[in-house]
């Protein structure tokens, strides 16, 4: 769209008169050469086809330099449109005419004009400038970056070319807004306009990000993650034929940068390719590594990548004849040196596995060496070094010439090798396992053990109190004295508890059956003399061959007797029975002198050994033993007193008080 005189004035310069542009009248392209040149342009565009490079058959008239300047095609007088003008310097090499093509790029549009060229003979100077060509003109928008290009045809030399961004447009500015950034277009409220944002790439076409059809004036605010280094703005009047306005303002901007690496995306492609997805293109370099599969740097891998810019979103090949997935690809910034790194088709080969990579290299005369890469460097496999790959050298190397290893990499001066190790790994955690079974095996057989050590010491030893019924106050003494014991733990049998037993079994019965319980247990008789038990005792060993007395047929220690005296007289009563007594009811020396076979304890004074003696191994140490001690002669305080209390005394009647009453 032709541009008015006075907005070109304000972007090219204040004032016209500092800043005054050529006008060019009329619409039609024209050539003009230098005194003593000829020169034809062709109607017309041509095609921008440069073609390959083709030797001269002799001189030839070649382009040495280009030059531009800003011109004005004016159709009216206030109505001009921005134009190029170019001007091509000619030297001849040495011939006598020359096609002279010119390419004009400035997006969206490009084309190429055809310039003939003819020198005098007289001009002919080999190697030295002739004149030049100039062309009226490419137009083009304000604040647009165009490139020119200029060859011959036939092509005889590499082509020149030269890249101008035209001054931009006043009511169009980038400016920042704290992490954001504002577009503002102040143009008058009546102008219709269309805007444009898109990523500029030169590898690939150009993206369309962002359009929109607007009216002025407006701000528009893009959010600073959105940046990359080729996104562009374009903006146009919503008139036929209009001239566009295009800036890519973020080229240089850090932020632009930091997005496009973190928009990058690196994909493996099955079989063995890959592509790196990016919106703009990435000055990057693309390198192959060996990842281990306990992590740490991922291992540069021999062959490299070729060292070269990546071509963004395009299909490339991998150097490898196999795919493995501790295989990755990293992608290193010649910007900001950062990195972006994906392993192999971890989802079509799986996870990394514990593979050993070994590298063969290969020498003149068919010699070969291989060692196993490692975080430490490349270590060979028949080394004496303190490496996972020294010690299994040997191994590693028949596993190769066995074809048990995966070959990922093959040229004349090397391979690339994965050796499985889990074989390895499983024999040395097999003798692990064993080793640890058998640990467990003995600490289970010590736990049970132990455990049945503690069951033993917490099970309570079994004691069988056997005493006489001399009468109430006593029978509450041993009460006492058997509750007390229960306490240590100890469990009791005494006939005072098993009144109904007694009466349903009989006393000789019941005697029988606690006693051989006892016994079996591992337990312990006791015997409680008082003057009525005593007595008993000697009844018995006075005349063993007269019937003795009838008894009371509750009376259990009367009817024990006749099994009791025989394991005496036989010698088997050690370490099955004791004895005891009260020492303020009977005499120490009053003790039948048959039952001092087996220990016989006086109470309450004895009891610390008493105690111990019934408890046997389960004992607690002497100062426990002590506190016990204390404890049941407290118990038995009350009951004692009352043994020695006046006849008709409170406290003295019949009974058998709290511990009265069946307890089976």
């Amino acid at each position: 769209m032709p541009v008015p005189w006075f907005l070109l004035s304000l972007a090219l310069g204040r004032n016209p008169v500092v800043l005054s542009l050529e006008r060019v009248v009329g619409p039609q392209d024209t050539a003009r050469c230098s005194p003593g040149l000829s020169c034809h342009l062709w109607d017309g565009d041509v095609l921008c086809l440069p073609g390959s490079l083709v030797s001269a058959p002799g001189p030839v008239l070649v382009p040495t330099r280009l030059q531009t300047e800003l011109v004005l095609r004016c159709h009216e007088e206030t109505d001009c449109d921005l134009c190029v003008r170019v001007a091509v310097h000619l030297a001849v090499q040495a011939s006598l005419q020359a096609h002279i093509v010119l390419s004009f790029q400035a997006y969206p549009t490009a084309h190429c004009v055809l310039l003939e060229v003819q020198v005098p003979a007289a001009l002919v100077q080999p190697g030295q400038s002739v004149g030049s060509v100039v062309f009226d003109c490419f137009e083009a928008a304000l604040g647009a970056e165009v490139q020119i290009w200029s060859y011959t045809q036939p092509r005889y030399q590499k082509e020149l070319n030269l890249t101008q961004q035209l001054p931009a447009l006043p009511w169009l500015n980038v400016s920042a807004d704290g992490e954001d950034v504002r577009l503002v277009l102040d143009v008058s409220e009546e102008q219709r306009f269309g805007l444009s944002l898109y990523w500029n790439q030169v590898q690939g076409p150009i993206k369309p990000w962002w359009h929109s059809n607007l009216t002025g004036p407006q701000t528009i605010t893009l959010n600073h993650t959105d940046l990359v280094p080729c996104l562009c703005i374009q903006v146009w009047p919503l008139e036929p034929d209009s001239v566009r306005t295009s800036i890519c303002p973020f080229r240089e901007d850090p932020r632009a940068h930091r997005n496009l690496w973190r928009a990058a995306r690196l994909q493996l492609l099955p079989p063995l390719e890959w592509r790196l997805d990016a919106p703009c293109s990435l000055p990057a370099e693309a390198t192959l590594c060996w990842q281990p599969l306990d992590g740490g740097p991922c291992l540069s891998l021999v062959p490299p990548l070729p060292r070269e810019n990546v071509t963004v979103n395009k299909v490339l090949e991998f150097p490898l004849l196999k795919g493995h997935p501790n295989v990755c690809v990293q992608q290193v910034s010649t910007w900001e040196k950062l990195q972006l790194q994906e392993c192999l088709w971890a989802d079509s080969l799986g996870p990394r596995k514990d593979d050993m990579l070994l590298v063969e290299t290969r020498g003149p005369q068919d010699n070969s060496s291989l060692c196993a890469l490692e975080p430490s460097g490349c270590t060979p496999l028949l080394s004496r070094a303190s490496t996972r790959a020294a010690r299994l050298g040997e191994q590693l190397l028949q596993d190769v010439q066995s074809g048990q290893c995966l070959q990922l990499w093959d040229n004349d001066l090397g391979a690339l090798w994965a050796c499985p190790m889990d074989k390895y790994i499983h024999q040395r955690w097999a003798l692990v396992w064993l080793a640890c079974l058998l640990l467990a095996a003995v600490l289970f057989l010590l736990l049970l053990l132990k455990m049945s050590r503690v069951k033993a010491a917490a099970r309570s030893r079994a004691a069988l109190l056997l005493y006489s019924a001399d009468d109430a106050s006593f029978e509450r003494l041993v009460g006492a004295l058997a509750s007390a014991l229960c306490q240590l733990p100890l469990r009791v049998a005494v006939d005072l508890w098993s009144r109904r037993d007694l009466s349903a079994q009989g006393a000789l019965a019941w005697f029988h059956a606690q006693r051989r319980q006892t016994l079996q247990e591992g337990g312990v008789v006791v015997l409680l003399f008082s003057p009525g038990a005593v007595a008993l005792c000697r009844e018995w060993l006075q005349d063993a061959t007269s019937a003795p007395r009838a008894h009371d047929p509750h009376d259990a220690f009367a009817a024990s007797l006749s099994c009791v005296l025989p394991d005496f007289l036989q010698g088997r009563a050690p370490g099955r029975y004791v004895g005891a007594y009260f020492d303020k009811l009977l005499p120490a020396d009053a003790v039948p002198a048959l039952f001092r076979s087996v220990p016989v304890f006086s109470l309450p004074s004895q009891l610390p050994d008493f105690l111990g003696t019934l408890q046997g191994s389960a004992a607690p140490r002497p100062r426990r033993l002590a506190e016990r001690a204390e404890q049941v002669s407290r118990a038995l305080q009350p009951a004692l007193e009352s043994c020695f209390r006046p006849p008709g005394a409170p406290g003295t009647g019949r009974g058998m008080g709290p511990e009265a009453g069946d307890r089976t």
